[in-house]
This record gives structure tokens, sequence and C-alpha cells, in this order.
């Protein structure tokens, strides 16, 4: 697989300057609005989705048989274990499936029997995603083997799937074999061969193992494609923090309205806890890390694999008739990124709720601030130099499993003006009106400092531009693992 990316010097670049963003808006605001209900940020059409796998991991030289079938059964009994399945997966709150294709499969009989999965799915009103793999040395190489049996296979799938609102296609997984320059050439003949498919059902794998989203995303022939991002723990070794993973994904993402996560797993046999935070287990924060990004920003996951036979990341076993999650740990954090859970479970910091802290931001050194003392509805919230003032000290209050933080001074909590959803919205405090845009999710990133996100926007507390100047403006902002979103926090 890919070899391991080191971030030197990535982070740096970070917290230097302010990372693309989709419909970025800076604004400036001076009132809060209405109380937010605060919607779940689902991604792309509500996708909580899971990979059924050939236990062979999808590279096959002939039939793809998907895990709990033989290979054997007719159109009838891949439909009654299809059946129990996805039954078991929608249990789980997975509402899509992600399937494998091959020219063996499609270029023969075979593929009126496989059909089964796929149509049982759909009957079951799930999202359907067709992906192709191709052979044994498709895997070494990362190239089409036979462009015309790729072809002739698309050609099948695209005439009986087409037209079905469910199914989404994606012209290849990994394709590590070719420069981004051939990829997009390669991919610009897809949308014209098949130029009656709606772009937004339609999956264009980042460059190399579906990394190098961005490269794709920036390109206007592809503008209402979706974009399909793969990374695994072991992409990256040297992570091992949340801070770690967030600088990763924050580097990566830049496309989150129109990003599908297609595959992201974690050992889940091996009985690890993914509630429990870990300055040193990478694969526990790289869980708790990307489930965060989903949740937080709306980007659609596909975990890998809902169910292989005997893979250590399978999140389910099947005994012929049901599944059996093999972590509840994992299972946990996976309905948190999909946003099926109002809270993920995990690594929850505890304060003192009677206490007040000072929040001291990691990369200035300057603390949270209501400008001059202020007690009225507006006023801004900058950074200053720590000086003992209680306009500095913020209570942290329980909501909805969250925390509401209150301002000493003033008694009025930190708040996104206008319920804004907007990157660059200056932050003020107001009154206590009960909305989610008062409301903070707080993580500790690994490092002794903490990230804050609000729950309306998704967005993390940081300091404009990275700055170290006293005044300069407290804003919401895409998570990146920047140091200017790091806060300790410091009783008086």
């Amino acid at each position: 697989m890919k070899n391991s990316l080191i971030l030197v010097g990535c982070l740096l670049v970070m917290v230097a300057c302010q990372p693309p963003y989709d419909a970025l808006k800076q604004e400036n605001g001076t009132k809060s609005g209405t109380t937010p209900s605060g919607p779940a940020r689902m991604g792309i059409n509500g996708i909580a989705g899971a990979n059924w796998a050939d236990q062979r991991d999808n590279f096959a030289n002939d039939k793809l048989v998907l895990s709990g079938l033989s290979g054997n059964e007719n159109y009838a009994g891949v439909q009654a274990t299809a059946d129990n399945v996805l039954s078991g997966f929608q249990n789980l709150g997975i509402n899509t499936v992600r399937l494998p294709l091959n020219p063996q499969t499609v270029s023969s009989v075979y593929w009126d029997t496989y059909r089964g999965a796929i149509d049982k799915a759909l009957s079951r009103n799930m999202n359907v995603i067709l992906a192709v793999w191709e052979n044994t040395s498709f895997a070494a190489n990362g190239k089409i083997t036979d462009y015309n049996q790729f072809w002739n296979l698309w050609q099948t799938v695209v005439a009986r799937y087409g037209t079905t609102a469910r199914v989404y296609f994606e012209p290849m997984n990994e394709p590590h074999g070719y420069s981004v320059t051939d990829l997009k050439a390669l991919y610009a003949d897809w949308l014209n061969r098949f130029s009656s498919v709606p772009r937004g059902r339609i999956i264009l794998g980042g460059a190399g193992y579906c990394t190098d989203v961005n490269s794709i995303g920036s390109d206007a022939q592809f503008n209402d494609c979706l974009l399909g991002y793969h990374n695994y723990a072991f992409f990256n070794g040297n992570n091992k923090t949340v801070n770690d993973w967030d600088a990763t994904f924050g580097r990566d993402l830049n496309y989150p309205t129109r990003t599908l996560v297609t595959e992201f797993g974690c050992p889940m046999t091996t009985g690890k806890n993914y509630n429990a935070l870990s300055g040193t287990d990478g694969e526990a924060s790289y869980l708790q890390s990307i489930t965060d990004v989903m949740n937080n920003r709306g980007i659609a996951g596909v975990y890998w694999p809902g169910l292989r036979t005997n893979d250590s990341y399978s999140l389910t076993t099947y005994n012929g008739t049901a599944l059996t999650v093999t972590n509840p740990t994992g299972l946990n954090r996976l309905k948190y990124g999909w946003s099926l859970n109002p809270t993920s479970g995990g690594p929850t910091p505890t304060f003192n709720a009677n206490a007040y802290y000072r929040l001291v931001n990691r990369n200035s050194g300057q603390v949270l601030d209501v400008n001059q003392g202020s007690v009225d509805n507006g006023a801004a919230i900058i950074q200053w130099h720590s000086n003992g003032g209680t306009n500095q000290q913020w209570q942290l209050g329980s909501l909805n499993n969250n925390v509401g933080l209150t301002n000493r001074n003033s008694g009025k909590r930190l708040d996104v003006p206008n319920a804004s959803t907007d990157p660059g919205k200056a932050l003020i405090q107001y009154q206590n009106n009960n909305g989610t845009n008062q409301e903070w999710i707080i993580t500790d990133v690994g490092t002794g400092y903490y990230r804050l996100i609000n729950r309306n926007s998704g967005l993390a507390l940081d300091v404009n531009q990275a700055s170290t100047v006293n005044g300069t403006a407290i804003i919401q902002w895409p998570s990146n693992g920047g140091t200017n979103q790091q806060w300790q926090l410091v009783q008086p």
C-alpha cells in the first residue's frame, strides 16, 4: 500500500494560513440570531455506509463472491443471504452498501446471479455504490488490465442501473498506477462515454490510493462529481495523536460537501477500546479523528469493511443467518461519524462545573478574552495577553453532553452570531439562548490541549490567521490540526 506520508512542515504551513474550503465566506457578525435546532451534519445524501467484500479483498482473477456466499447460489439464493446481511447493516444504522465489480463478475452469466445483492439492497431502500476492482495484477500496478473489458463492464452496469436514483458509480478503486494527468484523462473519458449518468451519482476516487482528492476536486471539468477518499492508519504510521490526524485530514479534505470517505477502517476483532484516548495508539486516534471530521464537517463515510470474512477490520461477523458486531466501541465511533449519535461516547474531558478557566492558545500563548471587558450582547471575542481579568475567565457548563462557555465578567456565552455555519465568522458573546451555536464539543487532542468544535456549524475555535498579536479576532474555521486551534484550560 502507500508509503507513510511525512507531515514535517505541513502543520507549520497550516497554522500560518487558513486552508481552502468549499464556498468560503469571510464575514464578521455583531449579533446573535435565532436559536437553531442543530440538525445533524450527515454527509452527501445522508450516506452512512459499509463495504460488503469478497474475503479475498476484492482483488480476484475470477468472479467476486461476497462474504457469506459460496459462489454456487442462484439469484434467489444471493437475495436470501443479502437480505440477512443488509437487514443486519440497517439495524446498525447503515443505509448504504459499497459493492465490488470486476470484468469476470459482470461479463459472464454470473452477473445475473450477483445482481441479487444489488437488487436486494435497492428493495430495502438502501443506496448502492458500485466500484470497480481489477484483478490481482491491478492490485500490484494500479492500472486497468484490459480496457476493452473495463468499458464493456461499465456499459453493462450503466445500461442496467444508470437511471436508478440510489445507485452510485465509482469508476475505479485506488487508481494508484496513474499520474494525476493520466487519471484525469481516464475520468474525462468515463464521463464522456456515460454522459447520461447524473454527476451527483459519480464518485471519482482521488489520485494514488484515493488519498489525493484535492487534485481531482480542483479541476473544473469534474465539477458536480463526488470525490472518493481513502486513508488508513497504516498510510501514516507516524501519526499517533488525534491532533496528528486532524492535521492530515485538514490538509486532505478541501471539498467536504463533495467528499465521501469510501474506505476507512481499523482493527475491530482485537478488543481495542476506541472510546479511550491514547497519545501513542495511532489507530485509536485515527478512528476518533476521522469520525470527528465526518460528524463536524458533514463528510459521508463508508466503513471498510462492514462484512468481510477473516478480516480483522470487519465490523461484523456472519453466522449464516445474522450479523454480530465485533467491537461495540468501534461501532459507537462510526455512529458518531455518521451523525447517528449526539455525542461520541468517546474520550470526553471532565472539568469542575463550578470553576472558571482561562483558555490559553497553544500557538500564541494568549487567552480567550471579551474585548474591553464589555458586558454587552455582541461584544467581540479576541485573544489578549493574560491579565487576570474576569473577562478572560470562562465557566464550562454542561449542555446536551457538550459544554457552554459562560464569561465570568458578563455572564454571557461564547456564541457564533446568527447561528452562522460560514468559515471565518468572528465570534461574540451573547445572552444564553439555548442554541447549539452556543454549544461546544470539547475533545482532548492527545497533546495536553483541547479542540473546541461548535455544535451548530461543526467548525473549530480558531485564532484568525494563526496570529500572535493582541486583539486578533477569534473565529470559527474547519478543524485542521493547527496549534492556533488548540487550547489549554487553566484555572486562574
